[in-house]
């Protein structure tokens, strides 16, 4: 479904002012000191505004919009540092189920995440994190009547403790290739472990089958996961850009308001070199984050290229903005405290989720033939 650029920005907004009353934050800081690092009842009001159906057919329960919207969207709970299943759930799992599912699949599990009832991962890298078809870990095997069993480990599972939808990414046995199996939560051979975070923000699990049982999803490989991480490192950019983009509006606040040597520091030439170098790469990121949106909504052939330039620009201009308004914020701003620490968090995180760097750079000059 297509909607005009008033109701995006309609759709951002409420989006927006929700989560301005209730992911303040205070609740962040309490979320994510949680066992479950999300707040269920936040999550019920996003799926009542149609966050989490935001890519799901209205068949099934969403609101069936694409890349742009979801782009809009992440700029705003990247702003706010919402702690919660956006980008697993909402975005990569129901993308693959799209994807790849047949419309039982869709039928059976579709509804329960847009209304925001039950909550997905996908277990699809392995220990490198790569992110790529190469990184796959997790080996299925065929059995009778299309049963299959997973033996391997997956890392990185976005949400992985809290979900009770699981998907994994696994090489199919007899040079099959890649397959996209559901697996039950409580299923034998099933251990799912807590990763450490440096954001805990941002929950990760690791998962590791032992011939568990799962059944396979249609007959889609590796391209259904591709759609989906390129979905995810859209609604991942927009989320650094919307981050980026509020530390550094709280940073020239506090240059404008913190009195030093009787004037303004926000006055001092050092200060305003750094605000605007730092505005430029914002905007810059932005405008990445957007073009991709764009470019992928459109099915253009040049979507590859601007989703990769996306990848690691909007990483890298999130990461260098939240370090700088430490910088620029003084002795306070090196407090655990202050909010620039969240942000520090939560961008560090985003230089490896999806891929690192410099995979997405080689995937850029892939793209463009160099």
């Amino acid at each position: 479904m297509t909607i005009s650029v008033a109701e995006r920005a309609e759709l951002a907004a409420a989006v927006r002012h929700l989560l301005h009353d209730e992911c303040t934050e205070q609740h962040v800081r309490e979320t994510i000191s949680g066992d479950e690092g999300y707040d269920p009842e936040l999550w019920r009001k996003l799926a009542a505004q149609g966050v989490t159906g935001l890519l799901i057919d209205p068949a099934y329960g969403g609101v069936g919009l694409g890349a742009l919207e979801l782009e809009a969207v992440a700029e705003e709970t990247g702003a706010a540092l919402l702690p919660a299943p956006f980008i697993g759930s909402a975005v990569l799992a129901t993308a693959l189920i799209d994807e790849a599912g047949t419309d039982e699949d869709k039928q059976l599990l579709l509804p329960g995440l847009a209304a925001g009832t039950s909550i997905a991962t996908v277990a699809l890298t392995g220990a490198r994190g790569t992110w790529a078809q190469e990184g796959v870990a997790v080996r299925a095997r065929g059995g009778d009547a299309g049963a299959h069993t997973l033996s391997g480990n997956a890392h990185y599972v976005l949400s992985g403790q809290v979900a009770d939808v699981i998907l994994v990414v696994a090489r199919t046995d007899g040079g099959g290739g890649i397959g996209i199996f559901q697996v039950d939560p409580d299923a034998l051979g099933l251990v799912r472990t807590a990763a450490e975070v440096f954001d805990p923000s941002v929950r990760f699990s690791t998962f590791t089958f032992d011939n568990t049982p799962a059944r396979r999803l249609g007959t889609a490989g590796w391209e259904a996961v591709s759609h989906a991480l390129d979905l995810g490192v859209i609604a991942l950019a927009g989320e650094q850009v919307g981050g980026a983009r509020r530390i550094f509006d709280t940073t020239v606040e506090y240059l404008k308001t913190r009195i030093q040597f009787g004037r303004a520091i926000g006055s001092f030439q050092a200060l305003k070199h750094m605000a605007a170098d730092l505005l430029i790469q914002v905007e810059s990121a932005t405008s990445a984050a957007q073009h991709a949106a764009a470019e992928k909504a459109a099915g253009s052939d040049d979507a590859a290229g601007a989703i990769a330039l996306a990848g690691f620009f909007c990483a890298e201009t999130y990461n260098t903005t939240a370090m700088q308004a430490i910088q620029m914020h003084g002795g306070i701003g090196f407090t655990w405290e202050h909010p620039a620490h969240l942000f520090v968090r939560r961008a560090r995180t985003g230089l490896q989720l999806f891929g690192s760097s410099s995979r997405h750079r080689e995937r850029y000059l892939t793209a463009k033939g160099a």
